[in-house]
């Protein structure tokens, strides 16, 4: 079994605590659907969000999908001139014997030109 790291990205569609929920709570349901990952597989996640975010903490979508007994840390990403708004970003660190090749990253929302390389559709 190998610690591989996931990536996520999605945009939410307001600076509220329901947006930042809801939208983060839909990224990481297509992670956790798409890499068939269990919760107690999940060593830590860090979550970051634009600066334009900070109603809520994106953590929050995370235990409510039951990741009680995972640590997780949010905090903000750099202000670089142009980048995406209201966005907010994962990292999971997973525990599991897929291959890198084999992981999802998934990338919705609006955040799909962060990285499109790593978008697939379905």
């Amino acid at each position: 079994m190998w610690m591989r790291g996931v990536r996520g990205a999605t945009c939410a569609t307001a600076n509220s605590k329901e947006a930042i929920i809801e939208t983060t709570k839909q990224m990481l349901q297509r992670i956790i659907v798409e890499n068939d990952m269990q919760p107690d597989e999940i060593a830590s996640a860090f979550f970051s969000t634009t600066r334009d975010l900070n109603a809520e903490f994106p953590a929050i979508a995370a235990r409510q999908l039951g990741w009680t007994d995972v640590p997780l840390m949010c905090m903000h990403e750099m202000e670089v001139p142009g980048a995406l708004p209201q966005c907010v970003r994962v990292m999971v660190h997973w525990n599991t014997d897929k291959r890198p090749n084999q992981i999802r990253h998934i990338y919705i929302n609006g955040a799909e030109k962060l990285r499109p390389d790593l978008v697939r559709e379905g």
